[in-house]
C-alpha cells in the first residue's frame, strides 16, 4: 500500500512543481510558456487524484490480523 500512496505523493509534488513554473513564467509574461507547465500541473493533479483515491479504496479492503 505504502507504494501507491508514494505514487500519489509523488504526482502531487510534480503538480505543484508545475504550478510554481507556470506562475513564474506568467510573472514575466510568458503566458504561452506558463500555459503549458499549468496543463501539466493539471494532469499530475488528476493522476494523483486517481492514484490516491485507489489506494484508499484499496486500503478499506485490506484484512485486519
Amino acid at each position: 500500500m505504502h507504494s501507491e500512496h508514494g505514487k500519489a505523493a509523488e504526482q502531487h509534488e510534480l503538480a505543484a512543481h508545475a504550478h510554481r513554473t507556470a506562475a513564474e513564467h506568467n510573472e514575466k509574461g510568458e503566458h504561452e510558456a506558463g500555459s503549458w507547465h499549468a496543463d501539466r500541473a493539471l494532469e499530475y493533479s488528476d493522476h494523483a487524484y486517481r492514484l490516491a483515491k485507489e489506494a484508499h479504496n484499496k486500503s478499506g479492503q485490506m484484512e485486519t490480523p
